[in-house]
């Protein structure tokens, strides 16, 4: 009999009908636990609830989802840095890649003034930028760098992939870079599209949306790499408070 695992996941974001990888989501968890038997108990926690002190503490994983701009940019930023300071599995997609950024440029690089521009429009220094065209309702090409985790995740160095943002990086990729971030997939004229932090479990960030590949009965890569990261942090976890005779 195939053993099933289950672990619990923190989804941030502002839930929401409008957003249609929220309304994927549900479907995503279901076929997880039909076709590779992990089961995650997932939790949806509000960006402004995000912002109380250790409120993803205990989660196996860490999912910031599409949706920005979040009601709680703070809330948001948060949660991201808990996951990549306490060795939480982390995902983030979307809004939730500008976010992961915007928090490794602040706390990691020291680069404390920069913004969202989709949130603070009237900010001095821009790290999130308006993309030159909007790739709102688009798919385009990804190419993944060999051996790196996108690669190991999605299989091929070569990737199309859905998009629902008007919002990317531009500013301080060196900077990232030279703290320890990597970035991992590019477009076809370079931008940045992936990323991960080496050393980290589970570090993942996507400007597209995974949550959109097919219809849904069928989970994209990445988001079966986050359920199997988030089971195994579960597993260690249990390892490690078992108590012993």
């Amino acid at each position: 009999m195939t053993q099933t695992h289950t672990a619990r996941i923190a989804l941030v974001g502002d839930r929401s009908p409008q957003v249609a990888s929220h309304a994927r989501i549900p479907l995503l968890l279901d076929a997880l636990a039909e076709r590779d038997r992990l089961v995650l108990d997932a939790y949806w926690i509000p960006s402004e609830d995000a912002a109380t002190e250790g409120a993803v503490r205990g989660f196996d994983a860490v999912w910031v989802v599409p949706g920005s701009p979040y009601r709680s940019e703070a809330g948001v930023l948060s949660a991201i840095r808990t996951a990549r300071e306490e060795g939480i599995p982390f995902l983030g997609t979307c809004g939730g890649f500008q976010h992961a950024l915007l928090e490794f440029a602040r706390d990691v690089c020291g680069l404390t003034r920069v913004a969202h521009a989709e949130n603070d429009p009237d900010a001095d220094d821009f790290l999130i930028e308006p993309l030159a065209c909007s790739l709102v309702g688009h798919e385009a090409a990804v190419t993944v760098e060999p051996g790196s985790l996108a690669q190991s995740v999605i299989g091929a160095e070569h990737t199309v992939e859905r998009y629902f943002c008007a919002y990317g990086p531009s500013r301080y990729l060196d900077t990232l870079r030279a703290h320890g971030l990597r970035f991992s997939g590019h477009d076809e004229d370079g931008r940045v599209r992936i990323a991960e932090l080496p050393g980290h479990p589970f570090y993942l960030m996507s400007l597209f949306q995974p949550e959109l590949s097919g219809d849904g009965s069928r989970p994209h890569p990445m988001v079966r790499a986050l359920a199997r990261a988030a089971v195994e942090h579960a597993s260690r976890e249990a390892r490690f408070s078992r108590p012993r005779g």
